[in-house]
């Protein structure tokens, strides 16, 4: 680590083809990124644009859901009484004196010795109690024949049963799915106050970098960053605020850090000890570095620190490594600035090594495993550019810095790349 991760003030230490003298802890760095991350200012949103946003207020009901009583099945709506003693060998009747429609009430009263026909989600008559459904009763002529009994109030939804007036629908801080913003619009309410999506900006640098579609010319490679960033800012609820590819300039790269419309910064490639590596030193003459070389692997050569209140993330080229940088660091960045929790958006699942997972004591590893039967076992050729080994792989596993890895039939902790099915 170039700096103590504090407020970001101090000398930058050039490490241009000398190297890391020492590194942060994954754990350090952590605890920086989460006392200088809080969610952002709220804006307004309608609830059909609210799915996978957090409330950053409580939503009161303004009104009772549903507004009035209605029947919960289509039948005959009666009074309950009326129906004592019916079965099947003493059928009763009752006179049939109109209908009640969604949308279209009965205009009139249920009085005793008469009922109506009524539709699931009708209003209720004045003076009916209940609902007899229809597979219980028979239409002979302008009377309802019936043949079985039914207490008062069932088969009736109660106004306000679902929600009252004046009830906290849903607490800020909620991550809204699809039946939250359902429940939403059945209130009426035409706004919500959610937290902004953090803008973010992605910077892939190198000269050797062509992007898929242009010419290929000798000695390039296929810029794959840029397609992982934005679906992994995608999936943390992040916008991608633009994608550019810069060769290795350091004027260009001054320019597109210090542009003002991100709330991060993710620069790949040219975070190492390089003689190409400029975005550290720019960074730290634009903004500060406080943060420069963790004790991970892969990643080491993470830089992290900010031009103002704009987080900027230095992540290694080789795709690997960037992924693994993004989710240990920019990408709980990000989700915190959004209002979502920081832990790792991936399902866990506890499995038992099979051959030994080996690390070193001091760093923290991402390792990529095959799962099979509840048994995992280390991807066998992972280096940080093998992009294929996170396709291959069914997760990864974390080895912290105080173990030198995993033995044989140790339980542990797998993060799957893909959900549970």
């Amino acid at each position: 680590m170039q700096r103590t991760p504090d407020d970001g003030c101090g000398r930058f230490d050039d490490v241009r083809m000398r190297g890391f003298r020492e590194r942060a802890t994954v754990g350090q760095v952590c605890e920086w990124l989460d006392a200088r991350c809080r969610a952002l200012n709220s804006e307004e949103v309608s609830p059909a644009n609210a799915f996978g946003r957090v409330l950053a207020s409580p939503v009161i009901a303004a009104l009772d859901v549903p507004p009035f009583d209605r029947s919960a099945m289509d039948g005959f709506a009666l009074r309950g009484t009326e129906t004592n003693g019916a079965g099947d060998y003493n059928p009763l009747t009752l006179r049939l004196v109109g209908q009640s429609l969604p949308g279209l009430p009965f205009d009139g009263e249920v009085i005793a010795g008469t009922a109506i026909r009524i539709m699931t989600g009708a209003p209720m008559p004045n003076g009916a109690d209940a609902v007899l459904p229809a597979e219980f009763a028979r239409e002979v002529g302008e009377r309802v024949e019936f043949t079985a009994a039914i207490a008062p109030g069932r088969n009736v939804g109660r106004r306000g049963e679902d929600v009252a007036a004046g009830q906290t629908v849903l607490e800020s801080g909620r991550r809204l799915r699809p039946q939250d913003v359902g429940l939403l619009a059945s209130t009426g309410i035409q706004t919500v106050f959610v937290v902004k999506r953090p803008r973010v900006r992605v910077l892939v640098t190198g000269n050797e970098l062509a992007a898929p579609g242009d010419a290929h010319q000798p000695f390039q490679i296929f810029d794959s960053n840029s397609p992982t960033l934005r679906a992994l800012i995608e999936r943390d609820g992040g916008v991608l605020e633009s994608s550019r590819l810069l060769i290795d300039d350091r004027a260009l790269i001054a320019a597109a850090l210090t542009e003002p419309g991100a709330d991060v910064i993710l620069v790949s490639g040219g975070s190492s000890v390089g003689a190409e590596d400029h975005a550290p030193s720019v960074l730290s003459e634009v903004g500060a570095l406080p943060i420069h070389g963790v004790a991970m692997r892969p990643s080491s050569p993470t830089g992290i620190g900010h031009i103002g209140d704009v987080l900027v993330f230095l992540l290694p080229g080789n795709p690997v490594s960037c992924l693994c940088a993004y989710d240990f660091f920019a990408g709980r960045a990000i989700r915190k600035l959004g209002g979502r929790s920081s832990d790792w958006p991936y399902v866990r699942q506890r499995a038992t090594v099979g051959s030994k997972i080996v690390s070193a004591v001091g760093r923290v590893d991402y390792c990529r495993v095959r799962l099979e039967s509840n048994r995992i076992e280390p991807i066998s050729t992972s280096g940080a550019s093998i992009l294929s080994s996170t396709t291959r792989a069914a997760g990864f596993v974390i080895v912290p810095g105080d173990l030198e890895g995993y033995a044989p039939g140790t339980e542990v902790d797998v993060f799957l790349y893909d959900p549970l099915s």
